[in-house]
Parts: structure tokens; sequence; C-alpha cells
């Protein structure tokens, strides 16, 4: 009897059991993976894993300019709300959102994930969790930040949304260029140096307020490698607020906006002179102070005639008449292949997206002209880009080797071609020496500086504005050794004269950079 009993029992109770197990996988199981399919789509939406970019310092240092934060945040997933109205009616005066507005997003019985608040205070996630209403979450989220705000926001980029991707990507800079990358967790190490940066930003943004200009740029370049310390660009934007700002502020100026450089073009004729043997720096002219070629009439800057002068003296007063006896003399086939040796018309193919190449197609259309040939030895009816202008004057500073720029640490150096023998380089360095000691501003005691100035007018429907200038000086130091090569870039300013805006600001950025790095004087006064 007492094993009757005791098998009957354990028979219920399995019964009992087997019903429960039916019960929850069966028909409760829709519940429970509606339950977990939520929380899944939930952490998807949350978790937004991706790597750093780093800039550097003087040590080697890594600094942190994009990172990911934590940020509490509260959700719904209206599924599981039972009466969404009245969930809208006790969470609108907490939440800040209209009741109207919150019954939308919470009348969705389909609906898994619907994020409420961003970046929500920790009064109202405190506020949330004390309600305990089923179907309101808190949680946190990973957000991309930018701990420097603006400082190098052309070369990073911003990650956001756009109508073709639901999921968050990079967009602009870096982030976009090495998107796979950084998605995956990995990060990203730059050559650019946050307080060289952050010195060229503050100077250019002085320069633009003082002479009211509209933008500018100024860029740093190791000449021996290759490697870019500094990239900077204004207007720039804040990756942080990146929908405060108009699109046209987030392409990078010194990689994918070209201009007509001016004198500052003016070394590189010579290169091209000098090294095919045409001319030297000692070869004289005599400056009438005009060149008429295929009926137009070329001047001086300065309208006048300076009479029988070598081409240093052309260097040292960036005589245009002088430039276009130095072409004519190198010849029009040798001075366009020593354009194309610097690269000019090509893309550097810097590590940066969307580079453009700027053109020389004006010297290589089918029918051209001596005056087209006359203007670009002066830098007009060319077109370049910043990083070209200042990797080819690179090229003049390390003895005539074309170097590959690059941005991204551990990259190995590349040498594109040779341009020029290494003593035209020299010759070339010690013209540029010798202007930037006969004007004196750029000039720092006990350093040799190599240097030219630009000031081109800006090509507008087919004309040229003479109200609207573009200013560039770019140096190199120390001349013995090059150590650096600086170009500063600006638009648009109220001041005609180079010399009284980016020589200055070469001096006064050159200066910095002499301490930052300690770099030893090579111009010793004999005693």
């Amino acid at each position: 009897m007492r094993f009757v009993i005791l098998a009957s029992f354990f028979t219920i109770l399995f019964a009992l059991l087997s019903f429960n197990l039916y019960r929850v996988q069966v028909d409760k199981g829709f519940y429970y993976f509606e339950k977990a399919q939520a929380r899944n789509e939930t952490l998807k939406e949350l978790e937004l894993r991706r790597g750093q970019i780093f800039f550097t310092d003087r040590y080697g240092g890594e600094v942190s300019v994009a990172m990911q934060t934590d940020y509490p945040v509260i959700y719904a997933v209206p599924s599981e709300i039972e009466n969404s109205k009245n969930a809208a009616r006790v969470l609108s005066p907490i939440l800040n959102i209209k009741e109207s507005d919150l019954v939308l997003k919470l009348n969705n019985p389909e609906s898994k994930f619907r994020l409420l608040v961003d970046k929500a205070p920790q009064g109202v996630i405190d506020s949330i969790q004390n309600l305990n209403i089923k179907g309101i979450y808190t949680d946190m989220k990973q957000y991309r930040a930018y701990p420097y705000d603006h400082l190098g926001s052309h070369v990073i980029g911003y990650v956001g949304f756009t109508q073709n991707n639901a999921e968050p990507a990079g967009l602009y800079g870096l982030e976009k260029m090495h998107n796979d990358t950084l998605s995956k967790g990995k990060s990203v190490h730059l050559t650019i140096d946050r307080d060289l940066q952050t010195e060229a930003e503050s100077t250019l943004m002085s320069l633009i307020k003082q002479f009211n200009a509209t933008g500018g740029s100024v860029v740093m370049q190791e000449p021996s490698t290759g490697k870019i310390l500094t990239l900077a660009n204004k207007p720039d934007f804040n990756p942080n607020h990146y929908s405060d700002f108009p699109i046209k502020d987030f392409s990078n100026p010194t990689v994918q906006y070209v201009y007509e450089p001016g004198s500052v073009f003016k070394p590189i004729t010579m290169v091209a002179g000098i090294d095919t043997g045409a001319i030297t720096p000692d070869t004289t002219f005599v400056d009438t102070g005009s060149v008429t070629l295929n009926g137009m009439t070329v001047r001086n800057w300065d309208l006048k005639a300076h009479g029988k002068i070598t081409m240093t003296h052309v260097i040292e007063k960036s005589v245009n008449t002088g430039a276009i006896f130095a072409e004519q003399k190198t010849g029009d086939a040798a001075f366009l292949e020593y354009l194309k040796r610097f690269g000019f018309g090509k893309k550097t193919e810097i590590d940066l997206p969307d580079e453009v190449s700027g053109n020389l197609q004006n010297l290589e259309k089918k029918q051209t002209y001596a005056i087209d040939f006359a203007t670009a030895s002066y830098g007009q009816g060319v077109s370049v880009t910043p990083i070209q202008m200042v990797t080819a004057f690179s090229a003049i500073a390390n003895g005539g080797l074309l170097m590959k720029p690059f941005i991204t640490e551990g990259t190995k150096p590349t040498v594109v071609r040779r341009v020029m023998k290494e003593e035209t380089s020299k010759e070339v360095t010690k013209m540029m020496e010798s202007a930037v000691e006969k004007a004196e501003i750029g000039a720092i005691q006990h350093y040799r500086i190599a240097g030219k100035t630009g000031t081109a007018f800006i090509p507008e429907h087919g004309k040229y504005s003479h109200n609207d200038l573009i200013q560039t000086f770019i140096g190199f130091f120390p001349a013995s050794n090059p150590k650096i090569t600086i170009l500063i870039k600006l638009d648009k300013p109220d001041a005609g004269l180079a010399g009284l805006t980016v020589v200055p600001a070469f001096h006064d950025l050159a200066s910095f950079v002499i301490n930052y790095y300690n770099i030893p004087p090579d111009k010793l006064e004999k005693k």
C-alpha cells in the first residue's frame, strides 16, 4: 500500500513538472523569446564599441583626441508597456517630453527598443528608477567624445548618422578613413603633435582675427621623412557638436581645396633652371619692369624696374619678370617636367581621405602659349594644395628627395623620387636664406632660415579679383640641416603684403618650435 501511495505521489509530481515545463517552453516561450530579443536589441543600440584616435607629444606619449565615454540613457521597450497613456502621463513631467509625443513613442506593441533620453541627468535617472515602471529602463551608452573640442577637427572628423546608415559611422576625416578599423575596437595613432597643433591653431586664429581674413592653414612637416606634425585649418568645427556647423566646414582645406600659390612658387622655378644648368644663382638679366607676351603685359608686384639683377635678387625681391626669364631659359618642356617631378598635378597620396590633385592643365593643353608658362613661373595659372606645396619645399630642404607625406604613426618613410641634384637644393636654399635675411621680418637670431612669400590673386569667373588675395609663407630651418618645414596660408586678409601677416606669424611659430624641440643654433656669430 505504501508503495502504491509513493508511486502515485511521484507520478502526480512528475505530471505537474511536465506541465509547468510545457507551459514555460511552449505556452510562455514566445514571451521569454521576445524578452530576450528585446534585451539583445537594446544592447545592440546601447553599445558602440570603437577604438581611440591618438595624437602624440614631443616624448612620443599618447594623447587621446577621440574616445568612448559612457553616459546614462533612458529607453523603453514598448512591447512590455501595458498602458502607454498612463506611462506617458507619469513620465512626461520627469522627462520634459510632451505627453502626446511620449504616447507615440510608447504605443507600439511591436517595438523592442525606443530611446527616450540621451545623456540623461543623474536626477532624472534616479526618478525613473524609483518609479519602477514596467517597460521603462535606464542603462549606460557609449558615446564618441572629443576631449579637445575643435583641436585637429579636420584631421579627426567625427562619428555620426546619415540617411543611409542607421549605425554610427565615421563621416569625415580619419574617423571616416579608418572607420572599419575603429569599429573593431582598434585604435589609430597619428604623428600630429598635440602641443604644436595647439600653437599652430592659436597662431592661425590670431592672424585671422587681426587681419579679418576668411580662413587659413598651417602645416608643419619633417622634411627628412615626410611626417606631418601639425595640420591646422580655420574655419573649423567642434566634432562634439558637429550639427551646429555648416557642412562646408567639415572638408579639409589642406588636402581638399586648391589655390594658385603666387610667388611662393618661384623657388620651384629656380630649381628647374639651376638643375638643368640653364641658370645659376648668379645669372643676371636686365629687369625693365614688365614683359609682354601674346598681347598680355606682366608687371612686377611693386611696379618697379630693378635693372640688372641676379637670380638670387629675383628671389629676394620677388621679381615676376625674373621668374619669367628663368623659365624661358629653362624651356617650357623642361619646366613642366620639373613641376611634375615635384608632384604637382597629382595627389600626394597622403593618408587622409578625399585628397584632390590640383592641376597643370593650363600647361598641358594642346595649344599652349608663352604667357601660360610665364605666369606659371611665378605661381599663377596653376593650382596646388597646401600639402603639395609644403612637401615640395621639404624636397628642397632635404637635399632633393620628394617624400610621401604621412600622418599615421608607424608609417615607413617613402622616397617618391629624386627631384633635383643635392647641389641644386643647397643653392636654392641659399637663395631663400638670403631672401629671409634681407627682409629681416622672418629672421631668427643665430639660426639660418630659408623661406619665400607668396601673394596671389584669386581667380573668379575667368578673371582675377584684385581685391581678394591669398598670402603664403613657406620656410624651413635650420637651413644647414632642416628639421621642420612650415607653411602658413591666409585667405583674403585685409592687408596687401605678406610681410605684414604670414611672415611675422612664421617667425613666432618657428621660434616656438625651436624652443619646443630645443633645436641648436647653426649660425653662431664669429668673434
